[in-house]
């Protein structure tokens, strides 16, 4: 039976011909183009660490792998050949309005028994389903007994994912007669068009090569990337119309051999659309600081020897927040990037607040440290719509200091470009954004092997490693594992060494296959480890690192009325004339009349504000601002002072002679006191201000007793031991029974939420790598209770994002600025329109508000979590009141009020 080129892949976006009928891509057509466009994947973006995984795990040479992926990821949409697909009602119709494929149904062979237009498999598991049995037919190792466990079961699975989910393994009594369980398979002409375009893919790409090893999950991360990347790429409408082919086009042999050579000559220009090609690590420089034993010359001097010996692998450096341990973190990141031919970096912070300001230091590192074109990308909540869009904005806040002469410089993506998307994203060269991209990578979200992939090509650095709560710690840790078993070079930065941190450097011993007892690191501060991911074993540096700069931590409890304490610790500042001091607030409303206060009761002091409820690039260009106020060495005149919140306290880069801050965690206080100035920094906490609803109350009770009316603390030497003593049972003895039976109280429920968070998150997250036994279905496994709010608990408060706007107008700095441009057909805006003007504000806040966009608007995926509120003027500011809220915007940001 010859080929039949009716059999349609690609038909949306096509247009019409001139007769009025829908035009359509042959399904052999888009198979070959994703074959041609995965020859060049492996060749250009797969880097040699992900293909000798490949081939290592398929024993077979790497130019027959190479020809065996290019065909594998031909017959990714092979399951298009099904009656349901075919007879799809939406697809590709005639100028009547019927079904082009229609008229196969009145020909012989390609009946199909009643029910199988309504036979509900999709395309991608009829793939899966069908392709097992081929592949055992052609030589591909199986078992009648295990299926999962065998390759011609794996790779077909594999192939059943494109989609962004694994499919269940299918047993060999369904795979033999998969049309008996599935009649939309078809039987006939349909199974016949099937094995013809099978054959036909398989000799035009030459993979004739029988492999004889294994799937193993290094293997399936990196070939399901391929295929994925590969067909989005194939997938371009634009590209596709360049190639259609003309009526009659008979899909002979030679047809497909002069296609072959078309689709291959187009393939390294989709490819380069990507904008990923050519970026790398340059050799790292001769040691700058020989002998020195800071953090960073003890790293500097002697982790390339420690990689040129063991490989790559995981750095563990434990130091105070600073700027040196962001430096440190990034120079272990390139000596690892280029020993394992990585060919970019993601930096994962906490925050969106935090990645937005770390987004300079980065850059800064990337235009030292990577060689070739890179594409940066800022990912966190604020700028999924349009993550390049995003980072053309942030340069544009940052114009005026040394991060970018030119706003939207070529290292940030143009906003039409390939990667800006929200699945693409993290596949650009260099991405700052949340630990939370980290984390869904091992759960059974959509595309999460596909984050597997991203990250299989580059550097993780983790700062804050240990900053998320139970939830995020659990999921860290098998993160970690999958890193191990991926070969993926990870350097984890954090305040303290602790049970934690040891946990993460045996997570990553147990999913490099280390044998023995995992390494613990060492406990004086500042200190790093490195485990290689070859072995697991831990190596410790021959010369430790030693303080770089001891201070003297003096710390005040003052019980006074909050703003009363800040007024009277400020006051010696306001007149002396100079200084610097910072003032964190817990909410936005606080920090807003904070600001306003002193403004109003010390005019001597030079007053800024940031908080989180900011438009983004309005707190973009502040935090900007913040660096050019008060970083160290930078000269001003008379006394400044900063009013935010907690987002400042993982903003590197900036020196206070005074910090004050309402009770926190202790961790949290010591993050705010590190930006303290000179050998004697000052911090002031005010006993009798809030505490946050999402700290623990337990550790604030008892960071209060361990600081009592105030504290001396040498750092870092003595953090260590003053976390541990926060944490010891003992501090419990010290107080009267009832004060003692309340913090029991307290500690017994955070022990309870810890169990019953880390319980949840483990049955939530993925399997490890070693778990699998061959069935990679287990990575998409479906739970009944996973709902979207049960996923925001695991990732941390859920967000949403506010977009106010009067009249149709977009409003900044207190007046209406921008038009709302909505697409003429569907009443829907530009996403990446609202991302400057996007306000992050916590779901708790905002629960019952519906706001005021259109069904269309809310129809749209990218715009689910955003809220859009229509104000009216009052006063200097804009206003909207209802569903038990009160929404206030002016140029200081926006405040939320419930009404009784």
């Amino acid at each position: 039976m010859s080929l039949d080129p009716r059999l349609w892949g690609k038909a949306a976006g096509l247009g019409k011909n001139a007769g009025g009928a829908h035009r359509t891509h042959p399904l052999i057509c888009h198979l070959l183009d994703t074959a041609a466009v995965a020859e060049v994947v492996w060749d250009e973006l797969l880097t040699s660490h992900q293909r000798s995984m490949v081939v290592g795990a398929l024993q077979v040479p790497e130019e027959e792998m190479r020809a065996l992926a290019a065909f594998w990821a031909g017959l990714h949409d092979i399951g298009k050949i099904s009656v349901p697909f075919q007879l799809h009602w939406a697809g590709p119709k005639n100028a009547e309005g019927e079904l082009l494929a229609q008229e196969l149904c009145g020909e012989r062979g390609y009946g199909f028994a009643a029910g199988a237009v309504q036979d509900r498999q999709s395309h991608e598991a009829a793939a899966h389903w069908w392709l097992v049995g081929m592949f055992e037919e052609i030589g591909y190792p199986s078992s009648r007994r295990r299926p999962q466990s065998q390759l011609s079961h794996a790779v077909a699975q594999m192939l059943g994912g494109h989609g962004g989910r694994y499919h269940p393994a299918v047993r060999g009594k369904d795979y033999r007669c998969p049309a008996v369980r599935h009649p939309g398979l078809g039987t006939g002409g349909w199974e016949e068009q099937r094995r013809v375009h099978f054959d036909e893919v398989r000799r035009v790409t030459g993979a004739t090569s029988i492999p004889r090893g294994r799937m193993t999950p290094g293997a399936a991360v990196v070939l399901t990337g391929l295929v994925i990347l590969s067909d989005w790429l194939a997938s371009i409408e634009v590209e596709i119309q360049a190639r259609l082919t003309e009526k009659g086009w008979a899909g002979a042999p030679e047809d497909l051999d002069a296609y072959w050579q078309t689709a291959r000559e187009a393939a390294l220009r989709l490819v380069q659309k990507t904008e990923l090609l050519g970026t790398g690590f340059t050799r790292p420089g001769p040691v700058r600081c020989a002998g020195g034993t800071s953090l960073l010359a003890s790293m500097e001097g002697q982790l390339p020897d420690l990689v040129t010996e063991h490989g790559p692998g995981l750095v563990v450096v434990t130091s105070s927040p600073s700027e040196e341990r962001t430096e440190a973190a990034l120079r272990a990141a390139a000596a690892l990037g280029h020993a394992a031919g990585a060919r970019g970096l993601f930096y994962a912070l906490p925050t969106g607040s935090s990645a937005d300001s770390h987004m300079a230091q980065v850059h800064a590192f990337a235009e030292q440290a990577l060689t070739g074109p890179w594409r940066s990308l800022l990912l966190h909540s604020s700028s999924r719509l349009k993550p390049a869009e995003a980072a053309r904005q942030w340069a544009q806040a940052h114009a005026a200091g040394d991060v970018s002469a030119e706003p939207g410089e070529e290292w940030a993506p143009a906003a039409n470009s390939w990667l800006n998307s929200h699945h693409r994203a993290l596949l650009a060269a260099l991405g700052t954004g949340t630990v939370d991209e980290l984390l869904q990578a091992v759960m059974p979200l959509k595309f999460n092997v596909m984050r597997l992939f991203a990250f299989s090509g580059k550097v993780v650095v983790v700062d804050e490693a240990h900053a998320r709560g139970a939830w995020g710690q659990k999921l860290m840790l098998r993160f970690l594992e999958w890193a191990a078993a991926l070969r993926i070079p990870v350097v984890l930065a954090a305040l303290s060494a602790d049970k934690s941190v040891d946990a993460m450097l045996a997570a990553y011993h147990r999913g490099a296959g280390g044998a023995g007892e995992p390494m613990v690191q060492p406990r004086q501060l500042p200190a790093w480890s490195f485990v290689d991911a070859h072995s697991g074993r831990g190596h410790l540096p021959r010369q430790p690192a030693g303080a770089v700069r001891a201070s003297t931590l003096s710390v005040r409890v003052l019980d006074g009325a909050p703003y009363d304490e800040i007024q009277a610790a400020l006051v010696p500042l306001a007149e002396a004339g100079s200084g610097r001091a910072v003032v964190y607030r817990l909410t936005p409303a606080d920090a807003i009349a904070t600001f306003y206060q002193l403004s109003q009761d010390l005019p001597g002091l030079d007053v800024s504000l940031v908080h989180e409820q900011m438009h983004n690039k309005d707190r973009w260009r502040r935090l900007g601002a913040c660096r050019d106020t008060f970083s160290p060495g930078v000269g001003i005149s008379g006394p400044s002072v900063l009013v935010t919140t907690p987002l400042l306290e993982h903003v590197r880069g900036l020196r206070f002679d005074l910090v004050v801050s309402g009770p926190a965690p202790l961790a949290g206080l010591l993050a705010r006191a590190a930006q303290g100035a000179g050998d004697r920094p000052r911090l002031v906490v005010l006993k009798a201000d809030s505490t946050s609803e999402l700290d623990d109350i337990a550790l604030v009770r008892r960071t209060d007793m361990v600081l009592g009316a105030g504290r001396t603390i040498s750092m870092p030497r003595d953090v260590p031991l003053l976390l541990d003593e926060v944490y010891a049972d003992e501090l419990v003895d010290r107080m009267g029974e009832a004060a003692a039976r309340e913090l029991q109280q307290l500690d017994n429920r955070r022990t309870v939420r810890e169990r019953r968070a880390t319980g949840t998150a483990g049955w939530l997250q993925v399997p490890g790598p070693r778990e699998l036994d061959g069935d990679l279905g287990l990575l998409s496994r479906d739970h009944p209770g996973m709902e979207p709010e049960l996923l925001s608990c695991v990732l941390g408060e859920e967000m949403v994002h506010v977009v106010c706007l009067h009249q149709g107008f977009l409003l900044e700095d207190g007046i209406p600025k921008e038009k709302l441009a909505l697409d003429s057909k569907k009443r829907r805006p530009k996403p990446g329109q609202l991302v400057p003007y996007l306000i992050p504000v916590p779901q708790r806040l905002v629960e019952g508000v519906a706001g005021d966009a259109n069904s269309d608007w809310r129809g749209m995926a990218a715009l689910k979590n955003v809220l859009r509120l229509n104000m009216a003027p009052d006063d200097g500011t804009w206003v909207r009141t209802g569903e038990g809220h009160r929404f206030r915007l002016s140029e200081l940001g926006l405040t939320v009020d419930q009404i009784p």
